[in-house]
């Protein structure tokens, strides 16, 4: 999928720049596994990240949590391959393909969405039955090509997908893979949520879960991009 012309950045005026977004990415890759994992409640250092993802086994950690972390950053690969190949789009193949590497032996099912009903952990809001997703999934679609500003554009994918639960498990990260795939297809810098921030988005995203407004969690993941790397697209 190429660059889509009527999409852009409206609040900082950035440039887009593929090449740039993607080398930024790359060069991120420890530090974006490592937050995203953090996130998520598996508690392991950067440097440990970085050793793992060296091909060595770090001791004193599950081999499981070492899996997940090597199923980030290989996602993460893919995904820098479909940008090249310019095949990157929200839609549901890429993401099937995306969860078959992120979840593999740590969800239920993965490469597919959910076939039964799950619920979100301190939350009352239910996420849609699994016979609606494929619906709710069309929609998304049509409702995110709509939306002007990339960030935005972005954003709703990470924040509807994480509120809709289309994936037994690695609902929040797949978001993010989405989210950021939009930037990077469209030359803007990834999103990273740093885990210092983790309380704060706990608490946002619980209460997006029951209000579905998206400008709290939209503020907040601005929030999280560098001044300085805004500043390399100007």
């Amino acid at each position: 999928m190429k660059t889509d012309k009527n999409v852009s950045d409206t609040q900082w005026n950035m440039r887009p720049n593929k090449q740039l977004a993607k080398h930024l990415a790359i060069r991120d890759i420890p530090a974006l596994v490592y937050e995203s994992v953090n996130l998520e409640g598996i508690a392991i250092s950067l440097p440990e990240v970085q050793t793992i993802l060296d091909g060595i086994t770090v001791g004193g950690h599950k081999i499981s949590d070492q899996n997940i972390v090597i199923n980030q950053a290989e996602t993460w690969k893919h995904l820098f391959k479909l940008i090249d190949k310019q095949i990157f789009a929200f839609s549901k193949p890429i993401a099937l393909r995306l969860h078959n590497i992120a979840a593999k032996e740590e969800a239920f099912q993965w490469g597919v969405f959910r076939s039964g009903n799950v619920t979100i952990s301190g939350s009352d809001f239910t996420p849609p039955a699994a016979t609606d997703l494929d619906t709710i999934w069309m929609e998304l679609e049509n409702k995110l090509q709509g939306i002007a500003d990339v960030y935005d554009r972005a954003i709703s994918s990470f924040l509807q997908m994480a509120r809709n639960q289309f994936f037994w498990d690695v609902n929040k990260r797949m978001g993010r893979f989405m989210m950021n795939g939009i930037l990077l297809q469209e030359g803007f810098p990834v999103i990273n949520v740093p885990v210092k921030k983790q309380l704060e988005f706990n608490t946002l995203m619980l209460d997006f879960y029951i209000s579905n407004d998206e400008r709290a969690m939209n503020q907040f993941l601005r929030d999280c991009l560098d001044e300085k790397i805004i500043a390399n697209f100007k």
